[in-house]
């Protein structure tokens, strides 16, 4: 009887060890291993593909300083166009002060040209022009000498029966901020001029040097 027993209890110790390594073997399969690399999974949002770079950012370009001075004469350059009467023929020349270009037997000579700003309620464009024409003879002859004007033509005119000149345009830069130039700040209130007086500005009580106009620069 007593054997039996014996033999009883030694099965149901062996069973019990056997259930305990099944469950101890499941719980070792279903532990995560924490240094395990995670699977890709997009939706997941563990996906091992490197996001697109950046696009990379515009700095946007420096705003240039504003023009304190205008073009220097020397620096202009002007076109004037000539036309023959006689056989309908023209041509234009871009000149700088102080140059001169012939055409046939035209002279034309260009002393000076200038624009008005873009600001001012009346736009012109002038130059100063003198013109000299060969004569039959052969010698040269000054038929105009003044300021001719694109936009108001009949304010000065090359009177001669063979030629016609007139300006076409002026390439010059005026100033962006003059004398009376103010900087207005955040709160709406303009601050103290912030540009000097220029070196050719005439000072208060003397009058300024008055520029050729096309009543007195008509001398031939």
């Amino acid at each position: 009887m007593i054997p039996r027993r014996a033999g009883m209890l030694a099965l149901g110790l062996a069973a019990a060890g056997a259930i305990a390594w099944t469950a101890v073997s499941q719980t070792g399969q279903a532990t995560a291993d924490p240094n395990a690399a995670l699977s890709p999974d997009i939706e997941q949002g563990n996906s091992t593909e490197s996001a697109p770079p950046a696009a990379p950012v515009k700095k946007a370009a420096p705003t240039p300083p504003p023009v304190t001075s205008e073009t220097p004469m020397a620096e202009r350059v002007a076109v004037i166009g000539m036309l023959n009467k006689r056989n309908g023929l023209s041509r234009d020349a871009a000149l700088h002060p102080g140059q001169g270009v012939r055409w046939g037997d035209l002279i034309i000579r260009l002393r000076a040209c200038e624009t008005t700003a873009d600001w001012e309620p009346e736009q012109l464009t002038g130059a100063f022009v003198q013109a000299d024409k060969r004569a039959p003879d052969g010698s040269w002859h000054r038929i105009f000498s003044g300021w001719l004007y694109k936009e108001s033509p009949s304010l000065n005119v090359v009177e001669d029966p063979l030629y016609d000149v007139w300006p076409k345009s002026c390439t010059m830069r005026h100033p962006d901020i003059g004398p009376a130039t103010v900087a207005a700040t955040s709160s709406g209130a303009a601050s103290r001029p912030i540009a000097k007086k220029s070196a050719g500005e005439p000072s208060p009580g003397t009058a300024a040097e008055p520029k050729p106009s096309a009543e007195s620069n008509n001398a031939t």
